[in-house]
């Protein structure tokens, strides 16, 4: 079984910065793309970021410029930083990761999501 275990959110004011974090363990094969999503009260989940193995990376627009995806392969580990934050950034923030969970699975291009249980993040004064 693959859990993701994040940490790292909390109450900032405008302007302020955090770090979000989160570790994949478990038994599986190998990480492909890790990224994270967020979702306000009454709006739709979106992604903020994602990153490859390879570290190419991806961000909503909102948050171009404000937010830094990275990782670390060799602890299987997702990082968000986020700094210039804004009351429009509260919102669940969710881990997920994108992987291979057998040798076979990889061979077959056969890819599985897995979620983190979610970590607020309240920007407000």
């Amino acid at each position: 079984q693959v859990q993701l275990v994040e940490s790292g959110g909390g109450l900032v004011q405008p302007g302020g910065s955090l770090r979000l974090s989160c570790a994949a363990s478990g038994s599986f094969f190998r990480l492909n793309v890790m990224g994270w999503y967020r979702q306000a009260p009454g709006k739709q989940l979106e992604l903020v970021a994602a990153i490859t193995s390879g570290g190419s990376t991806n961000y909503a627009d909102s948050v171009k410029g404000r937010f830094t995806i990275s990782r670390d392969n060799a602890k299987n580990t997702v990082y968000l930083q986020m700094n210039s934050l804004k009351p429009e950034d509260t919102a669940v923030y969710y881990c997920n990761a994108r992987l291979f969970t057998t040798s076979s699975s990889y061979w077959r291009n056969d890819l599985t999501d897995y979620w983190g249980q979610g970590t607020q993040v309240t920007v407000s004064s």
